[in-house]
């Protein structure tokens, strides 16, 4: 749905976009994480056809960004990151005039509107002045705004900055039930947004993609091993030698909480020892209070990569 080969924004000396190509399928929810100023926006508005690119190509749903803007817009619903809405219209008064603009034909009107008032949780609000609602329903009504000509595909940018945690969680179950029917594509820095509703992760830094894969694929590749975290009652030291006598374990990591024991097992990659730590434990009579897997997270894969990247960018310099 979305192809972008080599694509690249100059502003003087300074690229925002530097030479990006990525791949976004049809009925996909695409994550472009990166801090800001990464370039996350600036690619938004290149395919949005809000501005064009210095090099590179890109085309959505089939038609190319900088030959045919008008029918590239006719496929996608946008939500930029601070929402242009008209504050003295009522929330159905302006998602009508919206349609009105985008041409749908009025015999649809009234079921288009309907379906977004409901889909983006907005029922309740429709005939209240826009102005007097709150940031989270003024961000769903402009994400009715992006969906309400029904297209092939939506691009969010920041679709959750500035909400509450509340307002963040309903706008996350919103996207995620958006995406059973269109292509998504969304920009953010928050690491556990993309985690939960994304199917596909891009990272940029420094407008550069530096990973592309799923979320477990990047965290299955960044994580050569896996760690277990313990809590055992007992004689820690004695226990930790126990520990570090299975076959398999790397090293571990003891710390003492009182009559109670943490340990962190750093197991070797491919292996899932927790039968044979079990075994362990209950053959010497401790007890054992918790074991749990220990996972790398998004935003412990973000920090080794961009981290990664800084690194290079000092040697090479």
């Amino acid at each position: 749905m979305i192809n972008v080969k080599h694509l690249t924004k100059r502003y003087v000396n300074i690229a925002a976009v530097d030479n990006i190509s990525f791949n976004v399928e049809e009925s996909e929810i695409v994550g472009l994480l990166g801090p800001n100023g990464a370039g996350k926006t600036t690619t938004m508005r290149i395919l949005t056809c809000f501005m064009p690119a210095t090099e590179g190509s890109a085309t959505v749903a089939g038609f190319d960004v900088f030959n045919d803007s008008i029918n590239v817009r006719q496929q996608i619903g946008y939500l930029p990151e601070s929402v242009p809405l008209y504050p003295d219209m009522r929330v159905k008064e302006y998602l009508l005039f919206r349609a009105r603009l985008k041409n749908i034909p009025r015999r649809e009107r009234k079921k288009k509107i309907g379906y977004c008032l409901e889909m983006c949780g907005i029922t309740e609000v429709q005939n209240q002045i826009v102005g007097t609602l709150s940031k989270g329903y003024r961000q769903r009504v402009g994400l009715a705004d992006a969906l309400i000509h029904d297209p092939k595909i939506l691009i969010l940018d920041e679709p959750t900055i500035g909400l509450d945690p509340n307002q963040i969680r309903q706008v996350r179950q919103v996207i995620k039930d958006l995406g059973q029917k269109h292509t998504i594509l969304l920009s953010t820095h928050i690491l556990p947004e993309v985690e939960m509703i994304c199917d596909k992760v891009i990272i940029i830094n420094k407008g550069k993609i530096v990973a592309m894969d799923t979320p477990e694929n990047l965290m299955r590749e960044l994580k050569s091993g896996s760690n277990v975290i313990l809590e055992i009652r007992g004689n820690g030291e004695k226990i930790k030698n126990s520990l570090s006598n299975i076959d398999g374990v790397c090293s571990v990591v003891w710390k003492e909480k009182g009559d109670v024991n943490e340990f962190v097992v750093e197991t070797m990659e491919g292996k899932d020892l927790r039968e044979d730590i079990f075994k362990c434990i209950v053959k010497d009579n401790y007890i054992l209070r918790e074991m749990k897997r220990q996972t790398i997270t998004l935003e412990e894969i973000f920090h080794q990569i961009t981290t990664k990247e800084t690194e290079e960018d000092s040697d090479n310099a």
